[in-house]
This record gives C-alpha cells, structure tokens and sequence, in this order.
C-alpha cells in the first residue's frame, strides 16, 4: 500500500485542547478534518515525515514516513536522518545505547510517552532498544526548556513518543525484519473497534540477536546475544465530555555478551543482564465549559523495573518501582489569554544489592534510594492572532531528599511575516542522580567505580531560533538556525582522567556549559525529491576535582548531515539515502600500560557514516533493503586491554564511533484495513 500523504488533524477547539493537555487524541471523520496545527504539538496521520513544531515550544516532529525511511527497529535507531540527535553505543559489551541532545547525554533529556515521563533510572541506560520502530507514530523532540507541564526534569529538551493508537483506523500490520549480523525482529499491531466510543489495541515485539560476531578478532562478541519479549495492550473511551486512555506493558530481556573463548586455566569474562519490567498507565479528561474550552485531566503511571546483570565478577542488581502522577486544569479567558495550573506527584524507590570489584570474594553491598517530589505548576499563554505567542510558567517542588525548589520557564515567538518566525527561550531544570542505575554499564570495566559527593544537578539552559522560508523557484528553502547556551549550577561527572585504576562519579559546583549552534535547510527541488542538509557545532566543557575545566570526553565538536529522499509516481518507489560526517573529539587522558604503549590516543578523528534504503510499496504490503555504515568505518580497537579483561586495564566504556562494520538488511511490512 502506498504511503498516505503527510496530513495534519485536529479534533473540535473543546477537545483538542483535552489533547493538548492529557496527551489525548480525538478522532473525526475524515471529511471535516480542517488542516491545522495546535499551539503545543500536532497530531499526523500515519503518513507523516518531518515537520517543524508550530508551537511557541520549537523543536521537529519525526513522523512515520520519516521512520520508515531508516527502517528502524527501535527507538535508539530511530534518529538516523534527525540533524539535532545523536545516538551511540555507551559501551562495546552491553550494547546500551545513549542520546545526545544540545552536546550533552541523554540524562539531561526528559523521555516521555504521550506526554508522561517514562523509562526512568534504571531503564534509562537501555530505554532506546525497548520502544520498537513500528510501534511509534510520531516522534517530537523539543529542544532547550520545555513547559513546565511535564515537570522539572527537563534540560536540554524533552523527547516525546506518541504511539499508534486504539482510535486509528481498525486493522492489523506486521512488521518482520532481518540483517546480516543474524537479527531478528518481528512486530504486530491490531486495533478493534469494539463499540463506537470503545476501542482497544495490542502491540507485541520478539527481537532475537544470535550471532557471535568478532570481526576485529580482539576475543570479544561485537554485539550481544539478545532476546526480547515486549507486550502493549491500549484502550480508548470516547465521550463528547468525557475522553479515558488506558494500558498495561510488560517486556522481558536477556542478553549475554562478553568473551567467546579464554585462554586455558583463565575464566571467561562474561556479561549477563536478566530485564524484567511491566506498568499501567491511565489518562482522563473532562470537558467542564466548551464555550472556555475548561478542562479537567488526571493522568498517571507505575511501572516496576528489575534488572539483574554481571559484568565478570561485578554485579549490580535493581528493583525499581517508580510512580508518576498530574492532576490539571486549563481555561481560554478569550481567544487571547490561557491558564493552565496543576499538581504532581513523582516517586522513585530503588533497592539495589552491587559488587564494585572483580575480587569474588568480597561481599555484595546494599543500598536503598527513595524519593518522593509534590509539586505544583502555573502556566499563562498569551497568544495575539497568529504573530505573537507569549507562555511563561512556574513550578515549585519539594524533594525528599533535597528539599524545595523553584523551576521558572519563559518562552517567545513572534512571526512578523508568514515566512519567518523568532523564537526564544529561558529556563531552569533539575535532576536527581541515580548513579548506579543510570551508568550500571561502567561496571564492565576493570576499573574501580567510585561514587562520592553527589548533589542534586541544576541549570540554565536559554535559547534562540529563527525559522524561515526562502523563495527559491516554485518550491521554498525551510531554513532553521537556532544556538542553545546550558550553564550549570551543579552537574555530576563521568572522570576517567584523574586516575588510571578508578571511574569517579561526584558532583562539581564548577563552572559546565554547552554552547550548540546549528543551521539546517530543507528543499524540495522537484515533486517527490527532498533534500535536507545540516550543520552543527558543540563547545561543551565541564570542571572536575582538580579545578580544571576541560572538553567534555566522547563528545564530537562537530556534525553534518544530508539526507535524499525520492519517491516515484503514485509512491510506488522510494529511494533514501543518509550522510552523516562525525567530527573529532577529546578522549579521557591515556596512561601507560604495562607493555609501555599508550592506552589509546589522546583525541579520536572524523569519520563518514552512509546508510542507504530501496522500497517497493504495494497495495497491502512494502518490501525494503537497505544497508547502515556502507562506508564500513568502524573504531579499530573499542575495547582497550581485550586480552587481558580481568587487569584494570581492560576497558570497553570508551566508544566513540560504529562499533560494527558495514550490513546489510531486509524487511516487509504487511497492512491490511478493516477486518
């Protein structure tokens, strides 16, 4: 079936904002759909590619047709084609993934699902690979500070997920993907309409990783051996003044990686993590007063976490249950002025039982973490026709831990002309460190983990953008620049340079910062054929024990990015194709070994990345090939020390770049309408 046309909907002023503020969506028969976008977010059919944010909150939004074009089977590979996200591998063994925003990790991101934080502490390191591709809807990443809506978490931006949903149009879809490297995924979504106003929805995933690659022959997999189960089952209630969103998840995980063969009379080195999670969430909103659209929306989740994994003979072992709560109210005075004013809740409790050294017979510790944060939000919009649009809010909460503070949040836009708009950007998040849950990965390496002095991390982050449309022939140049300045009060660090034998993680009232520009533009030179090409520049620096400020490690200063995509008459075709040049960085200070060499070099160089797509799309089913890193540029030695994994040499937590060689992969995806 050929891809639908990109089309943006909205429900009737009254329900779109219960959308707008409980993350809900409202269908409407197809023929009174009028096109066009909410203030805070948009909602697009399933053909969709990206889009710029219309709201006075900047950011893009990554649709379905977008996705596809990277035949991603996760989260994590999801970002191929984004110019504003990076994703790499935290570590060569484990296979955890993370995300850069702004230059920074993806810690500083706030993750949400339809609008409720999600995946928090001890998912986060592995978040990415547990949202399979085909599940996903939409993908809108907002960068800088967000509304204060969402909470307080939010630094560098917020990334939000919106999946299919119960109310699309009744059916079944599967999706079965496999590549060269011996993976394979299989996804299903069915939809029923069980009565006009009721619908339900299951989505199911099985991933299985059974190659025991060793390409560069340095005695360790190159990926792991993984298995994946993931289950989703959604319902929707729909009223003309009442709207429920309902759900249950439930995934589980093994994965097994390491040495494949040691020498004799030596152990092998080998990792095991054993994931186990499951949650529910609830959402529901009450039209009070639509002639002012008034609204009233609970909203709320739980999930529990249970993570028991070994890196040789360290150990780390986790049951996480987390609890996330809003109670919010929103009225339009006029056409001009909106109030918005809630109450939350979230709460983290971990109990965590860990082993730091590769001695077996030292004993395993204990160590709890509880925390529980109220808060409290006001949020006013200002909106003058469709020029200017003013939004500042206020939110104050009160750790258990660290006590109460205040989150102030400002944003602009003003749009003189139809074809440019302004907009800027002010505020201050927080973050509560969970070091063990949040970096459990470092437990692969031979060094000792030390975890000392940690604070509550806080900063400012500001923000400016200017977006506009070029004449250019028939067909406009979508250009965006916009440069993002983060400055903390208080920020945990990562020091691999202080000491060969030891990773310390402590929190630093010093001066950390990140300045970010970047420039992207977008062209259509002919019907079908899009073209986008993007620049970005980081400059980010923290201060560690010794006073000294430095280049954060592991961070590219620099990134470019184009992507080609055509697509033939009536969409039978499709052709895409990404470059992506990853520029040189700062590694953590090598040391001597004891063979005398130096550990690795002291700064690691550009590379070229290419990924290429062909799709054939049929009336009720596509077919794609593809390949990633066509260029097969892989970091020669990601494991430092890999003949010797029980030294404290070894370290395999120092990935800069692909870890895996070229590969090759195919798909089909098959969708069949109404049953």
């Amino acid at each position: 079936m050929a891809p639908v046309v990109g089309q943006t909907v909205t429900g009737s002023r009254i329900l779109c904002a219960s959308s707008r503020t409980a993350g809900l969506v409202v269908p409407e028969p197809a023929d009174t759909l009028p096109t066009t976008t909410l203030d805070d977010f948009v909602i697009t059919a399933d053909g969709a590619s990206r889009r710029r944010l219309n709201g006075v909150v900047g950011g893009e939004q990554i649709g379905r047709a977008e996705l596809f074009k990277a035949a991603c089977c996760n989260l994590g590979e999801s970002f191929t084609t984004s110019p504003s996200v990076d994703v790499s591998y935290s570590d060569a063994a484990t296979g955890a993934r993370q995300i850069k925003l702004l230059g920074l990790p993806g810690t500083y991101v706030q993750l949400l699902t339809e609008n409720m934080p999600a995946f928090r502490g001890a998912a986060s390191p592995y978040s990415f690979r547990y949202v399979p591709g085909p599940w996903m809807k939409s993908i809108q990443v907002s960068k800088g500070t967000a509304s204060v809506k969402n909470g307080y978490e939010a630094i560098t931006g917020q990334i939000d997920i919106e999946y299919l949903k119960p109310q699309d149009p009744q059916g079944v879809s599967a999706n079965a993907y496999f590549d060269t490297n011996l993976k394979l995924e299989v996804n299903a979504d069915a939809n029923w309409h069980i009565t006009p106003k009721l619908n339900t929805e299951l989505l199911a995933h099985f991933e299985n990783s059974w190659g025991h690659h060793d390409v560069n022959h340095d005695g360790f997999a190159d990926m792991p051996h993984l298995r994946q189960y993931n289950l989703h089952n959604r319902w929707n209630l729909f009223t003309p003044d009442y709207i429920m969103h309902a759900g249950l998840t439930w995934l589980k995980e093994e994965t097994r990686s390491g040495q494949i063969h040691a020498d004799a009379g030596v152990p092998r080195f080998r990792i095991d993590m054993n994931a186990d999670r499951a949650g529910a969430y609830m959402k529901h909103a009450f039209v009070l007063n639509r002639d002012h659209n008034t609204n009233i929306a609970l909203m709320a989740n739980a999930d529990m976490h249970l993570l028991d994994a070994g890196y040789g003979y360290n150990s780390y072992y986790v049951n996480q249950k987390s609890v996330y709560a809003q109670l919010l109210f929103e009225h339009d005075f006029d056409q001009k002025h909106n109030l918005a004013a809630g109450l939350s809740l979230n709460y983290d409790f971990l109990s965590q039982r860990y082993r730091l050294t590769h001695n077996p017979g030292d004993a395993s510790l204990r160590q709890s973490e509880r925390e529980t944060t109220p808060g409290a939000y006001v949020q006013y919009t200002f909106k003058l026709d469709d020029r200017l649009t003013a939004m500042a809010g206020i939110r104050y909460d009160h750790s258990s831990v660290y006590g109460g503070f205040v989150t102030p949040r400002l944003h602009f836009k003003y749009s003189p002309w139809r074809f440019l708009s302004l907009r800027a950007s002010a505020g201050k998040g927080y973050r509560t460190v969970h070091p063990l849950a949040e970096h459990n990965y470092l437990l692969a390496s031979g060094r000792t983990l030390v975890i000392s002095g940690l604070d509550q991390e806080k900063a400012w982050n500001c923000g400016f953008s200017v977006s506009a449309d070029i004449p250019a022939g028939t067909r406009p140049v979508k250009l965006n620049a916009d440069y993002y300045y983060t400055r903390f009060g208080s920020q945990t660090v990562i020091d691999y340079d202080s000491s060969p034998y030891t990773i310390a993680i402590y929190s630093t009232p010093g001066l950390g910062y990140s300045h970010t520009w970047q420039i992207d533009a977008t062209y259509t030179p002919l019907r079908g054929f899009d073209i986008m090409a993007a620049f970005r520049y980081n400059d980010v620096k923290s201060t560690y024990a010794d006073g000294r400020r430095r280049e954060k490690p592991l961070t590219s200063r620099y990134k470019a990015l184009l992507t080609l995509s055509y697509s033939t008459p009536l969409n039978i075709w499709q052709f895409d194709v990404t470059c992506q040049l990853n520029g040189p960085g700062r590694m953590p200070d090598p040391y001597t070994l004891s063979d005398g060499s130096q550990s690795w070099a002291p700064r690691y160089h550009a590379y070229v990345g290419l990924n290429a797509q062909i799709t054939r799309w049929f009336r009720h089913f596509s077919i794609y090939i593809g390949g990633e890193n066509l260029t097969n540029f892989r970091q020669k030695h990601p494991i430092v020390a890999a003949d010797r994994p029980w030294s404290h040499e070894f370290e395999p937590t120092l990935v800069w770049g692909p870890v895996h060689g070229a590969m090759a992969y195919i798909g089909i995806r098959v969708n069949f309408g109404k049953l």
